[in-house]
């Protein structure tokens, strides 16, 4: 396990770590209390979809964070952000759908409420760091700090965090980033005995723990419920369906057409309403547009890459033109499938992460 690069020694350093509530920040701030840290958790109150649910911030994820602090003799504080979250992550994240694009909350959450509210708050702590129980990994290049995939391809987060910026990156921290399966950290938070050792992870949106998220877009933002009709590429109507919100690109399941070769979402219309659909090839593009850029590699402006279209996807092979500081080009050496806008278009060299943007609405295929 690496250090935290810090150059004060772990005992003259104090360290906020972020605590969920689930075993990976838990066995973060173990193993940072065990190597000797001034550790001090902070669990941020954003969204409580009831005592019992089991999901990030809210509901039995506070009680876990403070029964481990407690376990571990720290300080434990929570800090309330659920005003934040609601108009930084939560709101947009309805607005997207309405509009037509499929958003990523979880990047934006990140991005907010944590690396810029909670980060500013662990300065106000006394923090050397900022430590976060992510799948990522860190360190020291030639032009200031990187990030690294994390050496477990299955747990990398890195797609996530695309929009940590230098400074932010400056005093974060990652010690999870080098472990080599969750089984590790699972064995870290069973020895130090921790209640959340054997605790399931969370698998849905946090304000979404139904995984239903048209109920939250219909109250925030009714007018994406309106029926509009299923059309091809050519407008002729196949279809009807009750809300945009049902749809995203890429999608197959749902449509409700029955009968004939299958059919895929290829492009939502929020101004008109329609879903556009066709074969499975008119999926295939291989320029993207990205906008809301953020880098964190050198001064090129043209280099070869890697990139993901999708949090799910592995990193496929790309040329980036880097147009100005929030845009850039994308142009994929072999077509990609299910390029929606709304969602993050994340950018490699090898292991390391350079940055993304998100995939701009005009790559819709009309």
């Amino acid at each position: 396990m690496n250090s935290l690069d810090i150059a004060k020694p772990p005992h003259a350093t104090r360290v906020v770590v972020a605590m969920s509530g689930g075993v990976d920040s838990s066995a973060t701030a173990a193993l940072l209390l065990e190597q000797g840290y001034d550790v001090v958790g902070v669990t941020l109150r954003l969204h409580d979809p009831g005592p019992a649910a089991i999901g990030c911030c809210g509901g039995r994820d506070l009680h876990d964070a403070r029964a481990v602090a407690d376990q571990l003799g720290i300080p434990h504080y929570v800090h309330d952000l659920e005003a934040e979250f609601k108009r930084d992550v939560i709101a947009p994240f309805a607005a997207a759908y309405a509009a037509g694009r499929t958003p990523v909350p979880c990047i934006e959450c990140n991005r907010t409420v944590k690396f810029r509210d909670l980060l500013a708050l662990a300065r106000d702590l006394g923090g050397d760091a900022l430590v976060t129980g992510h799948y990522v990994r860190r360190r020291q290049g030639v032009d200031g700090p990187e990030m690294l995939r994390g050496r477990d391809p299955a747990r990398d987060q890195s797609y996530f965090l695309f929009a940590t910026t230098r400074e932010q990156l400056d005093f974060l921290r990652f010690p999870l980033g080098d472990i080599e399966n969750k089984t590790e950290t699972r064995a870290i938070a069973a020895r130090h005995g921790l209640t959340v050792a054997a605790k399931p992870d969370s698998q849905d949106i946090c304000f979404v723990p139904d995984g239903d998220h048209t109920r939250i877009v219909a109250t925030l933002c009714p007018e994406a419920v309106r029926p509009g009709d299923i059309v091809d590429r050519d407008g002729k109507v196949l279809g009807h369906h009750p809300g945009i919100i049902h749809f995203t690109v890429g999608q197959r399941r749902g449509l409700g057409l029955g009968g004939g070769p299958p059919l895929y979402v290829l492009a939502v219309e929020a101004e008109t309403a329609r879903v556009i659909v066709g074969p499975r090839e008119a999926l295939n593009q291989s320029r993207v547009m990205l906008s809301g850029f953020n880098w964190l590699g050198g001064s090129e402006t043209e280099l070869a890459v890697e990139v993901r279209v999708r949090s799910t996807r592995p990193p496929v092979p790309a040329q980036l033109r880097r147009l100005d500081k929030t845009s850039a080009e994308v142009r994929l050496l072999q077509p990609e499938q299910g390029v929606a806008p709304g969602q993050a278009c994340v950018i490699y060299q090898g292991s390391r992460m350079l940055g993304g943007g998100w995939i701009d609405p005009a790559n819709a295929i009309l």
